[in-house]
């Protein structure tokens, strides 16, 4: 297996289950404590927010060997789409639920702790793994 693959494998596990354990735990807690509404709506942040940072390591490992600035453009047009679909998605869930079915406080919960969690695994994770980014040489450089 190449170093690259190596390298990514180990990052998605790394963030991937404790974001997993976290998701399972605080679904299953929410719905003890708020009943079905609870569990669907910490369910679907569970898999917004998956899919949100999931996205951004992704287009990292798309953008690996191009030039920076295209790796800076690939990365804000990626963000830009992703707030923007955040944004419908919550628009449609609170025009087109009830409250009674996916609970509000629930889904906030349960996202703000995975994004903890998925946050804090990734800064983990590029710490254990002490990837080198390399510069960009400047001009007139020779090595």
């Amino acid at each position: 297996m190449s170093e690259g693959r190596v390298r990514d494998t180990s990052l998605w596990r790394l963030i991937i289950i404790p974001t997993l354990v976290t998701a399972v735990i605080s679904t299953i807690v929410l719905s003890l404590v708020n009943g079905t509404s609870g569990a669907l709506g910490a369910s679907l942040a569970s898999m917004i927010v998956i899919i949100f940072f999931g996205i951004h390591i992704l287009v990292a490992r798309v953008s690996l060997n191009l030039d920076p600035m295209a790796t800076m453009a690939l990365a804000l047009l990626s963000y830009f789409f992703k707030v923007i679909s955040m944004g419908i998605f919550l628009f449609l869930v609170t025009k087109f639920t009830d409250r009674s079915t996916v609970d509000r406080v629930s889904f906030a919960i349960c996202a703000i702790l995975i994004i903890i969690v998925w946050l804090s695994g990734e800064i983990r994770s590029f710490l254990k793994l002490r990837w080198q980014l390399p510069l960009p040489n400047k001009k007139g450089d020779t090595e």
